[in-house]
């Protein structure tokens, strides 16, 4: 079962964050599906009858909030794959919050790097494979 449908992450300034999130959704070959004046949309939206899909939107927001607290972390098919997400959010005006490697905290084999995005959200990819 998969829990999340979609998310949504609120920035106070759109047009500063498209760069990081068109790096770090590409890196994690996350189609963009659509964008305005006001949003964008990464991954596929699911259709009746279609329950395997989820997509995260970014929207401007006068009312944005950051919260160290909450986070977004998305599923990366390799190491190698949260090793250039993160490189890739790095080259687009993100700032680390954890350079990518092991979290055996969590468990022996969660492989993950944080980033705050060029409003301060916090996201993160993980890999939990071998």
């Amino acid at each position: 079962m998969y829990l999340l449908d979609h998310v949504s992450i609120s920035v106070a300034n759109l047009s500063q964050c498209v760069d990081f999130y068109d790096a770090i959704m590409r890196n994690l070959e996350c189609e963009k599906i659509y964008a305005t004046e006001s949003s964008l949309g990464y991954g596929v939206r699911c259709a009746a009858g279609e329950e395997l899909h989820s997509c995260l939107a970014v929207y401007q927001s006068d009312n944005a909030n950051v919260d160290d607290a909450r986070h977004w972390c998305f599923k990366a098919k390799s190491q190698n794959a949260v090793i250039e997400f993160y490189n890739a959010g790095i080259a687009a005006g993100g700032k680390c919050n954890g350079k990518p490697g092991l979290r055996q905290n969590y468990h022996d084999n969660y492989f993950g790097a944080f980033l705050y995005d060029p409003f301060g959200n916090r996201v993160e990819a993980v890999y939990h494979g071998l």
